[in-house]
């Protein structure tokens, strides 16, 4: 899958993110909006750098392609996709069923018509347009909210209208249209030793094991990876833990959205950026010692266009500390600052993916 881009990688200090992540057959990407790419030189020109793959951060949800039933729209993933062609870059397609990304007309057709053919025509509208640029597939996103269902899955008009087993139906829809792509579920809040997430971990591991013991076609696991310095440090040994029964299962692994929400605003930058990449390298040290993780990609790669802000709650956490009218500014979560410099953490994902366990192996699809 890595081809040429193993090349020539040189030293360390050296290489982008993308060769780094190559140089152990992984690749490194993120998530991007095409108007970005089209009117600031400064990040298209880090992205074509440093990614191999790239992520629509939106612009796939079904509420964007069809905001209205039966008009369709493709014109930006079109432009993502020329994009990528062009440049010699890989979409992943993100993503086919999520409860936030439903149009509002179709959650009521399903609501009243059961009628999983409205989502099989979306599927079969979107996944051959894009074969020869897509081959990883997010196909289900955020199944998982524990406390209302013994299963731990989420209430979602999917859940409501078809069960559980709507999960099982996406994934065979999904293997129709992409025969030989790979087909993962993404989830988030997977990361610490906190109670809800330590119950997350539990019914992921039990919802992939009943997906594989029903044969389902699901070839991986998506980590999300919205790191949280507010919850304090990862737990390794848990992650590992987690991980070692994903793989188990013979499932491969993608970091999927990752990025760090900071806690301590009124430290100097300087402080902030090395809490971030120290989070960020202790998460990566146990992820990228594991077999069959394929790729790491961050929700974005400048602070300027982080879906993470400073909420009115972050600047309540510290009356007075900003008694001139000046604030923290951004958050500082992702490699680049928002004048795309490298921090920090740019230099820790850089080193975990050089320094990572080879991953020469590749899992066959669950479609081959």
């Amino acid at each position: 899958m890595l081809g040429a881009r193993t090349r020539d990688l040189g030293s360390e200090n050296q290489a982008t993110l993308a060769a780094a992540a190559a140089r152990n057959g992984r690749f490194y990407g993120s998530a991007v909006r095409i108007h970005e790419l089209q009117t600031e030189w400064d990040l298209r020109e880090a992205v074509l750098r440093e990614c191999w793959q790239l992520v629509p951060e939106f612009e796939m949800n079904w509420n964007q392609i069809e905001p209205q039933h039966g008009q369709l729209s493709f014109d930006r993933v079109d432009a993502l996709a020329a994009f990528a062609n062009a440049n010699q870059k890989r979409l992943r397609g993100h993503c086919l069923i999520w409860h936030l990304g439903t149009p509002d007309w179709a959650a009521a057709i399903l609501r009243q018509r059961h009628d999983w053919g409205l989502v099989a025509r979306y599927f079969g509208s979107v996944m051959p347009r894009y074969g020869d640029v897509i081959q990883q597939w997010e196909v289900v996103n955020e199944a998982i909210l524990p406390g209302a269902r013994s299963d731990g899955l989420r209430e979602s008009v999917f859940l409501k209208t078809f069960g559980p087993d709507y999960i099982n139906r996406a994934f065979y829809q999904a293997r129709t249209f992409a025969p030989h792509g790979q087909l993962f579920i993404n989830e988030y809040g997977l990361e610490y030793d906190i109670p809800e997430q330590r119950q997350r971990r539990y019914f992921m591991l039990k919802l992939l094991e009943r997906l594989k013991n029903a044969g389902v076609p699901i070839d991986g696991l998506g980590l999300q990876a919205h790191l949280d310095l507010g919850n304090g440090r990862i737990s390794q040994s848990s992650i590992a833990a987690f991980l070692r029964e994903v793989t188990g299962m013979k499932l491969a692994i993608i970091v999927t959205e990752l990025d760090v929400k900071e806690s301590n605003y009124i430290a100097s930058a300087q402080e902030r950026d090395r809490l971030v990449a120290d989070e960020v390298r202790r998460y990566l040290d146990v992820l990228l010692s594991m077999p069959y993780v394929l790729g790491v990609t961050t929700w974005g790669l400048s602070d300027r266009h982080s879906w993470l802000e400073v909420t009115p709650e972050d600047y309540a956490r510290f009356p007075h500390a900003w008694t001139h009218g000046d604030g923290p500014g951004l958050n500082r979560g992702l490699p680049f600052d928002s004048s795309m410099r490298p921090k920090p953490m740019y230099y820790a994902l850089r080193s975990a993916l050089w320094h990572g366990r080879p991953e020469p192996r590749r899992l066959r699809t669950s479609g081959r």
